[in-house]
């Protein structure tokens, strides 16, 4: 039993870090197999199939973060004062820090790995998400809206999925922009600086009143 959990525990570490850096897509099971140094009937054993692998990468990232995210969105609902939309985005950072501690660059890999979803269209992730984690994202999203009810549920749809996006390229150009802000400017931030950057410009866009 030791010897399949730690032949499955190969399989994820490998396939995690390829499809951060590579994509789900361009990422094959041949790939995996060899990175991890198993064969492709372990992956068949332990997954069944590439898309079932995929989920499990997330699983390990999603089965932490959103309870905790979720649970700290509706401790910030319960207040008395009301939650603003930079008291939501911002109760995200600390679950989304804690993901260090779960796995060496969690928070990047975890962001990135969304991206990739986001950016490759990959509609089973879509259909995961939404049936395991529904609840939570549910939460967040009325969160949003009674932090903002003067946008009608159509346009926040599109301004959530704006605020995906725009969180997707900033952590996916990350090491980059750090760069920049150092060169230029003598900045120097770390993975929660850039985040903390982008949450007043996220709330910011998402109330912006409809014309």
């Amino acid at each position: 039993m030791a010897n399949r959990s730690d032949t499955k525990t190969r399989i994820l570490d490998a396939a995690e870090k390829l499809f951060a850096e590579r994509g789900f897509s361009e990422t094959s099971l041949r790939l995996i197999t060899s990175k991890a140094e198993v064969n492709l009937a372990s992956v068949n054993y332990h997954f069944g199939s590439k898309k079932e692998l995929i989920r499990a990468v997330l699983a390990r990232y999603l089965d932490v973060f959103m309870p905790v995210a979720s649970a700290r969105i509706v401790t910030l609902q319960s207040s008395e004062e009301g939650a603003s939309l930079n008291d939501i985005f911002s109760s995200l950072v600390e679950p989304l820090l804690d993901l260090n501690q779960l796995r060496a660059e969690g928070t990047s890999t975890f962001l990135q790995l969304l991206g990739r979803g986001y950016i490759e269209s990959q509609g089973h992730l879509r259909w995961f998400i939404t049936t395991h984690y529904g609840e939570h994202l549910t939460q967040f999203v009325k969160a949003v809206a009674d932090s903002a009810p003067h946008i009608p549920p159509a346009e926040m749809f599109w301004r959530l999925h704006f605020t995906l996006g725009t969180v997707v390229f900033t952590m996916a150009s990350a090491d980059a922009l750090t760069e920049i802000a150092a060169a230029d400017f003598n900045e120097h931030n770390d993975i929660e600086a850039v985040i903390r950057k982008v949450i007043p410009y996220l709330s910011a866009g998402v109330s912006v009143p409809v014309n």
